[in-house]
């Protein structure tokens, strides 16, 4: 039932009384992952941001020092992948119902007196619904601090073990992703099926982009045939063990300032 996570850091193998009696709640950290099962090309399996979001976890819990107290919910596997949907196998949630289950989750975790939860979202399509909600628990309850994190945003050395071109243009279900599952479920890769598919190039200086500061709204089947959004030819186990020790040494900084931070509020 716990995947990767470390049995002793799985929320759910506590008891009631088990919660009743922890002390110091208010700095007790919770971490809410949140997956998707979307189509990821034809050689990479449904669960890739769900798996991958347990995985670092499971990871980093293992490294984190025994005197922090941080427990796992258990992963949010389906999420907003309506982008995904013209491809078979995708299941994807509204915006409404999985903010709503995030906003819920968020005052079950409240009323048990915990006062720091991490949203840790694996999923590229749905990181502003994470940012909407954690603001809107922090507006319902002042003292409720929720982090809206994206699993690849700790610091990491992804990037400088992809080409300069999939660094710029891959984004799913290319050598990063392919890499690290194959790090973490190598059975579920089938690495003979991969392929290599990027966007069409934008007009050059354009000062709009998929993906950045000026973005345009898409669907996958706009710019991929096969799914694939970026080079899944290149992906290796070796890399993929490379990126999710990183990836899992970043997220133990992470949780470890989480754990000590303090929103201080200016007197008015």
């Amino acid at each position: 039932m716990h995947s990767f996570i470390p049995p002793e850091r799985f929320f759910p193998y506590l008891s009631w009384t088990d919660i009743q009696a922890m002390p110091d709640k208010e700095n007790v950290v919770i971490i809410q992952p949140v997956g998707a099962i979307e189509q990821h090309g034809p050689h990479l399996p449904l669960i890739v941001d769900a798996a991958i979001g347990m995985g670092v976890l499971g990871k980093a819990l293992e490294k984190l020092d025994d005197s922090i107290p941080v427990y796992a919910l258990p992963s949010i596997y389906y999420g907003k992948s309506n982008e995904h949907w013209h491809f078979p196998g995708t299941i994807t949630l509204s915006t409404e119902t999985l903010t709503n289950t995030i906003m819920e989750v968020g005052d079950s975790i409240y009323r048990a007196g915990f006062r720091k939860l991490v949203l840790m979202n694996s999923h590229g399509g749905q990181p502003q619904v994470m940012q909407m909600a954690a603001r809107d628990l922090h507006v319902k309850y002042e003292d409720f601090l929720v982090f809206p994190l994206f699993t690849w945003r700790v610091p990491n050395v992804t990037k400088d073990l992809l080409t300069p071109k999939e660094a710029q243009l891959g984004m799913h279900a290319g050598d990063a992703e392919t890499s690290i599952m194959l790090a973490l479920l190598p059975d579920q890769v089938k690495l003979e099926r991969a392929v290599a598919e990027y966007p069409p190039a934008q007009p050059e200086g354009s000062l709009l982009s998929l993906e950045g500061k000026l973005p345009v709204s898409w669907v996958t089947r706009d710019i991929s045939k096969s799914g694939v959004i970026g080079d899944a030819t290149t992906a290796t186990k070796e890399k993929g063990d490379r990126i999710l020790a990183s990836v899992s040494d970043g997220w133990v900084e992470v949780i470890k300032e989480i754990y000590t931070f303090q929103l201080t509020q200016p007197q008015l």
